[in-house]
């Protein structure tokens, strides 16, 4: 159920299309570093937008007056860069448009009440990102269908239909993988290329996959940020592929006291990320209830690993979700040393170890976890 709402949060980052060999550098790839981004949204006629570039880990976003309905933001980007556009709304910061910006005149204008359809002209990393999603409009459109359907049969707490709008769902992913691996055959030196393997092919991370496009992409495209990004995601994934041993860590339990994940050893252990925060892992958590209550005597243990960053919230769904197994965190979220050790990009995710700490399955969910651990245990 999880890659439901995992795709469909990043539909907003699908990338792009172009010619065969075509680079998306524009302009930066003429050493024209510098970018003047000009633009106007009819119902923005006062007041400031923000500039969000998460390449950068900005804490606060770039920003910007608008004057007479238009605004105007200058800086550097010295390969294609992804970007969000947001303004306030209400008191919070919203950011409904992504983008890529690189050097050159860059113009946007649209609308506030549908700001994610704005025309952007001036980048030609951009112009690819358009035509892709042309092309990937038919699979977004159905994705959408399932996830309205899911929530529907969610609410009504019909399982049955639930699983198989997700088997319908997971047809829909390998289409679209097929879509983005043609797309990178055809463009390895765009550098969107990069930017869809990582956003499509990065979260749970099958090597025999994603090797092949990484290595198809030209050096300038592995250079950039999500070609390190793709990089980072095979490497940690090679490290945690099933037969490989489960790197060791130590983290602080609810009550501070280190635990390592090698004590562990002589059981079957589930390494178990969540977060109280994240809607898929609560709603999985009632099948690793089951699932350790079922086993526990057995010789099976859970450690579960929190990206949470909030110690309350973090107690408060351990005791509401009835989590009776060690928990630990460092309490920095994303930025967890585990999850980055793991290669963690989205969760739920698990990892189950032998009793020798040696990964003999991942990313087990539902009934996939009871019945694997009937085959072993029973």
């Amino acid at each position: 159920m999880h890659k439901i709402f995992t795709l469909l949060s990043l539909v907003f980052f699908m990338a792009s299309c172009g010619e065969k060999g075509k680079s998306s550098g524009g302009n930066t790839a003429g050493g024209d570093t510098t970018y003047v981004l000009t633009g106007q949204v009819s119902g923005l006629d006062n007041g400031w937008v923000y500039l969000y570039r998460p390449e950068k880990k900005q804490q606060v976003p770039d920003s910007a007056e608008i004057a007479n309905g238009s605004f105007t933001f200058k800086g550097s980007a010295s390969m294609p860069e992804f970007v969000l556009l947001g303004y306030n709304q209400q008191g919070q910061k919203k950011f409904p448009l992504g983008f890529f910006i690189e050097g050159g005149k860059i113009n946007i204008k649209g609308s506030v009440d549908s700001l994610y359809k704005a025309d952007i002209t001036g980048s030609a990393a951009q112009d690819d990102l358009k035509k892709f999603n042309e092309l990937r409009k038919p699979i977004e459109d159905k994705q959408k269908a399932l996830y309205e359907a899911y929530q529907v049969a969610s609410m009504s707490g019909d399982g049955k239909k639930a699983g198989e709008i997700q088997q319908q769902y997971e047809a829909l992913e390998a289409e679209n993988k097929t879509l983005v691996a043609k797309f990178v055959h055809d463009n390895p030196a765009s550098f969107v290329s990069a930017f869809q393997l990582a956003q499509t092919f990065g979260y749970e991370v099958n090597p025999t996959e994603l090797e092949p496009l990484y290595s198809a992409l030209d050096e300038k495209v592995k250079s950039s940020h999500f070609g390190k990004a793709v990089k980072e995601s095979l490497d940690a994934a090679q490290t945690t592929a099933v037969g490989s041993i489960a790197p060791d860590f130590t983290l602080n339990d609810v009550n501070g006291k280190p635990i390592s994940l090698a004590s562990f050893k002589g059981k079957y252990t589930l390494v178990d990320f969540w977060a109280s925060w994240c809607g898929p892992c609560r709603q999985e958590n009632p099948t690793v209830v089951k699932a350790y209550n079922t086993y526990k005597s057995k010789g099976f243990d859970i450690l579960g690993v929190s990206l949470d960053e909030k110690k309350d919230k973090w107690e408060q769904a351990i005791q509401q979700d009835k989590l009776a197994w060690t928990q630990v965190s460092d309490l920095k979220g994303w930025e967890s040393d585990a999850a980055a050790l793991y290669g963690i990009k989205a969760i739920p995710m698990n990892y189950l170890l032998d009793k020798e700490g040696k990964i003999i399955a991942k990313s087990l969910r539902g009934e996939e976890l009871i019945k694997k651990l009937g085959e072993i245990l029973n």
